[in-house]
């Protein structure tokens, strides 16, 4: 088995090009935030399963699928892939100046809620997100509470944000089975749906997401590179 190595501002992931267990993901992905396994691709797709370093599988990664989009561009040369992942295809475009643009699909924003004196959003990016407006400095507090609350049986992601101006959400993000990490693709489109679903740069300390909105589904763009 072939395993490189990729980031996405902020989040490393392995690409394994053939089968991997949960028990291998445990011993090779200690110091990245998951492994991609691709399952089959062609010259412009490729299908993938998302594996978080604790050997769970997540539904939906923006930076993963961003990585997977980067990678098979590398081995045929495509600068429009469609990511599988589940039930949700992915449409990446590899931009002239080197960024990659993704249409992740669709988003549902649920009404505020407040569990344990925190108020949140819960966001639906084909994976759960419960995003809370305060100090992104409380996020080590905030995150493994809300990950783990009985509102969420199957666990959720955390990011804990605020607005800079009109065009910039600060924000930190604790990922479901990983803990915090630098950044998100799909905490990004969370975070710039729950606040009111505007064109926004999302800043993270791992770097900056753009996101914006069309009819309904989210564009994510940002870069990936594999790492030497």
């Amino acid at each position: 088995m072939t395993l490189s190595l990729w980031q996405a501002q902020g989040n490393l992931y392995l690409v394994a090009d053939e089968p991997i267990t949960a028990e291998a993901v445990r011993e090779s992905a200690i110091d990245s935030d998951g492994v991609l396994e691709v399952k089959a691709r062609g010259d412009d797709w490729v299908e993938i399963v998302i594996w978080n370093p604790d050997g769970s599988q997540a539904e939906m990664s923006g930076n993963g699928t961003r990585i997977a989009a980067r990678w098979l561009a590398e081995q045929t040369g495509s600068r429009d892939v469609t990511v599988r992942v589940g039930p949700r295809s992915v449409a990446a475009h590899l931009r002239d100046d080197g960024l990659v643009e993704q249409n992740l699909g669709p988003v549902i924003v649920s009404p505020p809620e407040e569990v344990g004196g925190i108020a949140f959003t819960a966001v639906d990016v084909g994976n759960p997100h419960a995003v809370v407006e305060a100090d992104p400095a409380e996020l080590p507090r905030i995150g493994p509470l809300l990950e783990t609350h009985a509102r969420f049986p199957n666990r959720t992601n955390v990011q804990v944000a605020r607005r800079l101006d009109d065009d910039t959400i600060e924000a930190r993000v604790w990922e479901r089975g990983v803990g915090e990490t630098g950044s998100s693709g799909t905490s990004a489109t969370a975070v710039a749906a729950a606040f009111g679903m505007r064109p926004v740069t999302v800043r993270f300390p791992g770097g900056d997401l753009h996101v914006r909105f069309e009819s309904g589904a989210a564009v994510l763009t940002g870069p990936a590179q594999r790492v030497p």
